[in-house]
């Protein structure tokens, strides 16, 4: 397997995207909250990316999705965008689709899946990119991991949309049950904390909106004006031959496309202008606002009509919970100002139908509305551009820089429903006006706002980054962990096994360094991180690849030093200190270690006395106390109290699964009671020569080699009796060979 980062090849690009429903097409755009724009930016941005001439391969990953109620494809583990791009899916917490607020709780499980995925490719990307506040959170871990820099989009920010709604007079107590705004805002900040470059759409959102984060640092952050495949945008024909909308001709033909037949349904009057809004039924679209305004404003519903597209629905009992209150409000509003024959709210349509609803809004003279209360990209605002419609827009986000660039209609305060009344009135009465905006729109869209041209600043941006890291400067660089790129792992005590005689340290240090990148190096100990990296630096021992410390309860990667999240909330599992305290204090000849020796998910004890339990009688008297932990004694005197999906073998066993490795590319050395599993099993194991008595056991055992010889010499010799640094062979196989030479 040739593995490779970057090269002549070309760069790799992984892009993540965590939730709602993603596919390359018939895009499901406004299903549910969690299926909208930005769904459609990444799957377009992927495609534009891989046709670049630098770009070699871009992979989307996103959550696999299978079950009643969704598309088949939605299971489908890879589907192509094009030459060189593709979607990944990867299983993520239960089967079944879920909202975003409900995927928490399985981010560290896409991780997991996301290493193995990247393990099984032999190539680590170039570039990490997470859109949103999910993929940022594990964006950010990936990126730390490998070591490579880490782009982030948060699309909507949870402190600007927590604080809008707070402004609305929602209590913070429904919202947090809602919308988990706290896990929300704290992955924020850690793929803020993490990311090289921030790329954001308008210069508001780095003023306004990421300025309300902790982790803000504006100079990581730049803009670049999203890209629009705006080849199915066009006016309608009459106003692209004359330069005027609104002729017989093209209002006619606008009406007899399906979404004008479905929108006819609904007026009364089809000769108004139409005021077209387009969005997913969210609270914060803010469609309420846009009907009252519609309803109450001087003249307007006079002398215009109104129409929403708020996603599909069949029955409306079928719907989301959140969407559904959105369309249930939307209904009651119209009912109560009595819009029927004035207002179109239609139950689906099709993804062709969207343009042409813009052409029927631009060919009666009318206006495209967008009154969400913040809007981070604004697509619809280019798209109608394209469409020679004028538009009307929130003041909050990239409207701002779309409309400077566009200069196609105005800005409103999306609070303020008497500014959005007159803004519409003006905009669909003033004719002339009108007419400019609309041409306006129609020519500097095409201009700004190509696919080409975001992909050249977006791939320029990307490699003022990579020269940084080449160079080795960066100051937001992590040092990732070489496990992608080897093929065998080499993990050893460093408690008096591979420490205590330095001559044989320094021969074994010269040997790994000489053996080549195919071989990983790991670090198991009982200790603490703290203790086991001052003991590596008191032997000038290099960070290896990673360190199992606390007995097997915690993982780091890397020089970073970047600590496993997965593997922590797996071990959680049933874990209960306060009573494992309580029930080790009713045994005699147990005393607590001092409080370096503690951790989160470790308590130790010594053994003093003659009384003092053996291991089988501690994990005994747990039982009988209703608890579930895992017992490991050292030395003959030290015992740890772990979780019962606790230790150093089942980390390593962790470690292989995650990182795709079979039992025999990996060898284990140890010398005491807290490497007995990780010498167990079918992984290659060693015991060097000062074992401790409590593994005399496993003397016989299959694939354990006892080795005469202490401390890093026992690591040596087993290091040649299984030839592990070149063609591996177990001498009790009968003479199988596993894995070719590292060389």
């Amino acid at each position: 397997m040739t593995f490779q980062n970057g090269g002549a090849k070309g760069l790799y690009l992984m892009h993540l995207s965590v939730h709602g429903l993603v596919r390359g097409t018939n895009l499901e755009l406004g299903r549910d909250a969690d299926t909208g724009g930005q769904v459609k930016y990444v799957i377009e941005l992927a495609r534009a990316l891989a046709k670049h001439r630098t770009v070699e391969r871009v992979d989307v990953l996103t959550r696999k999705v299978e079950g009643k109620g969704v598309d088949a494809s939605y299971a489908q583990p890879f589907e192509e965008l094009t030459t060189g791009a593709r979607i990944v899916r990867i299983s993520c917490g239960p089967k079944r689709y879920l909202k975003k607020e409900r995927l928490w709780p399985y981010l560290d499980n896409f991780v997991d899946q996301a290493v193995h995925y990247i393990r099984s490719q032999g190539r680590v990307p170039d570039a990490i990119h997470g859109h949103y506040a999910d993929a940022g959170y594990v964006g950010a871990q990936l990126a730390r991991m490998f070591g490579v820099p880490f782009f982030f989009t948060g699309h909507s920010l949870g402190r600007v949309k927590q604080q809008r709604l707070l402004e609305k007079g929602v209590s913070s107590e429904s919202l947090e049950k809602r919308f988990t705004f706290a896990a929300r805002i704290e992955a924020e900040e850690t793929a803020l904390d993490t990311a090289a470059r921030v790329i954001v759409s308008t210069h508001q959102e780095i003023e306004q909106q990421y300025a309300l984060y902790d982790n803000y640092q504006p100079t990581r952050m730049k803009v670049i004006a999203p890209g629009v495949d705006l080849t199915r945008f066009t006016p309608p024909v009459d106003q692209l031959a004359t330069g005027e909308g609104g002729g017989p001709g093209a209002t006619e033909a606008a009406w007899q496309t399906n979404i004008g037949q479905s929108f006819a349904r609904f007026l009364r009057d089809r000769d108004k202008p139409l005021i077209l809004a387009i969005a997913r039924p969210d609270e914060k679209k803010n469609f309420p606002t846009l009907v009252e305004a519609f309803a109450t404003f001087g003249t307007l519903r006079k002398v215009a009509n109104l129409a929403i597209i708020a996603g599909n629905r069949e029955k409306l009992s079928n719907v989301a919970p959140g969407a559904r209150r959105v369309l249930r409000n939307l209904m009651l509003l119209i009912d109560s100002y009595d819009l029927y024959g004035s207002i179109a709210y239609p139950k689906r349509h099709q993804p062709d139908d969207i343009p042409d609803a813009y052409r029927l809004a631009a060919a009666t003279g009318g206006v495209f509305v967008n009154p969400a209360l913040t809007e981070p990209f604004g697509l619809t605002l280019i798209e109608a551009a394209a469409s020679g419609l004028p538009v009307v827009a929130t003041d909050d986000g990239g409207p701002r820089d779309i409309l400077a660039t566009c200069e196609n209609g105005v800005l409103v305060n999306p609070l303020d429903k008497d500014e959005l009344g007159q803004a519409m009135l003006d905009a669909v009465t003033n004719r002339p006006r009108w007419e400019r905006w609309a041409q306006s729109g129609l020519r500097r869209s095409h201009e700004a706002y190509s696919w080409d041209a975001h992909v050249e600043r977006y791939l320029a941006r990307m490699e003022e980054v990579l020269e940084v890291y080449k160079s080795g400067s960066s100051v937001f660089q992590s040092p990732g962990t070489r496990l992608p790129t080897i093929d065998r792992l080499l993990i050893t005590n460093v408690d008096d096994t591979l420490t205590g005689d330095a001559d044989a340290l320094k021969q074994f240090l010269e040997r790994l360094d000489a053996a080549g990148s195919r071989i990983g190096f790991g670090i198991a100990s009982g200790s603490q991180l703290g203790v086991v990296l001052a003991t590596l630096r008191d032997h000038d021992v290099p960070v290896p690849d990673f360190i199992i410390a606390s007995a097997g309860t915690e993982i780091y990667y890397g020089k970073g030093l970047v600590p496993d999240r997965g593997w922590l909330r797996h071990i959680h599992f049933r874990w209960e200190p306060e009573k494992i305290w309580s029930a080790m204090a009713e045994l005699p000849g147990l005393k607590p270690q001092d409080e370096a020796e503690l951790s989160k998910f470790k308590l130790s004890y010594e053994r003093v006395g003659d009384d003092a339990p053996t291991k089988d009688q501690v994990q005994q008297h747990l039982r009988s106390r209703g608890v579930r932990a895992n017992v490991v004694v050292s030395f003959g005197r030290l015992v740890d109290v772990l979780p019962i999906r606790a230790s150093t073998g089942l980390a390593i066993r962790h470690l292989m699964l995650k990182w795709g490795l079979r039992p025999e590319q990996l060898l284990a050395v140890g010398s005491t009671g807290n490497d007995e599993m990780m010498l167990s099993g079918d992984t290659l194991g060693v015991v060097v020569g000062h074992y401790s008595p409590e593994i005399r056991y496993l003397k016989g055992r299959p694939r354990i080699y006892f080795t005469a010889k202490k401390h890093a010499w026992g690591v040596l010799d087993g290091i040649d009796y299984y030839n592990f640094f070149g063609t591996i062979t177990v001498p009790q196989d009968e003479e199988e060979a596993f894995v070719g030479s590292s060389s």
